[in-house]
């Protein structure tokens, strides 16, 4: 259903859209509370909707130059709660899929891991590996890991499909699981607790 529009409504928008923070203001305080509900009905942990719903906002604001000009506020901003919200809630999946790989490795292992390299040594290893992958595969790994946005917002950041960066980041693990490999058997899991978890 589109929301209609009030003109009050579209003349803070435009507002905002020229950088005027009390216009900001306005959807933050009208739209915050509702938002931190929206989210908690699919991420159920209340202080974690308030930062994705915080997160929104800032997003909103760094992004308000490309806004539509007669946009539905409301309807933009449960849009992004939702995708948000999804998207976290597919990563959990991922990060549990991976946590279950990881529980089949004893402690045993981990410990010999541990002992073989020293963290700064391993550290630098990954480094060196995550230096050797492809330029794009890189950036869409290093934004997806240190920067924590999900696949669809590296996708509008560097302007390619989903699909790409999903590609991209399956390369950069299999590149990284061979380069490591060498070391140990047990260093790869390593790995992804340090950078996962």
């Amino acid at each position: 259903m589109v929301q209609k529009v009030t003109n009050e409504e579209h003349f803070i928008l435009q507002k905002m859209i020229e950088g005027d923070e009390n216009a900001f203001k306005y959807f933050f305080d009208t739209y915050y509370d509702d938002l931190c509900n929206f989210i908690n009905c699919y991420i159920r942990d209340e202080a974690l909707s308030e930062d994705i719903a915080q997160s929104i906002f800032i997003y909103l604001w760094e992004k308000k130059d490309s806004l539509p000009p007669h946009c539905s506020m409301k309807s933009y901003l449960y849009a992004a709660s939702k995708n948000k919200s999804l998207n976290y809630l597919r990563n959990m999946k991922n990060r549990e899929r991976i946590a279950g790989e990881f529980i089949s490795i004893s402690e045993t292992s981990l410990e010999t891991a541990d002992r073989f390299l020293e963290f700064e040594e391993l550290k630098k290893i990954i480094g060196d590996a995550i230096e050797k992958l492809p330029a794009q595969c890189k950036t869409i790994y290093q934004l997806s890991r240190d920067g924590e946005l999900s696949n669809r917002e590296i996708a509008e950041k560097l302007g390619i499909g989903v699909k790409t960066v999903e590609n991209q980041i399956t390369i950069a693990i299999k590149k990284l699981k061979d380069f490591i490999q060498p070391y140990h058997d047990q260093i790869f899991f390593f790995f992804l607790v340090i950078n996962f978890f």
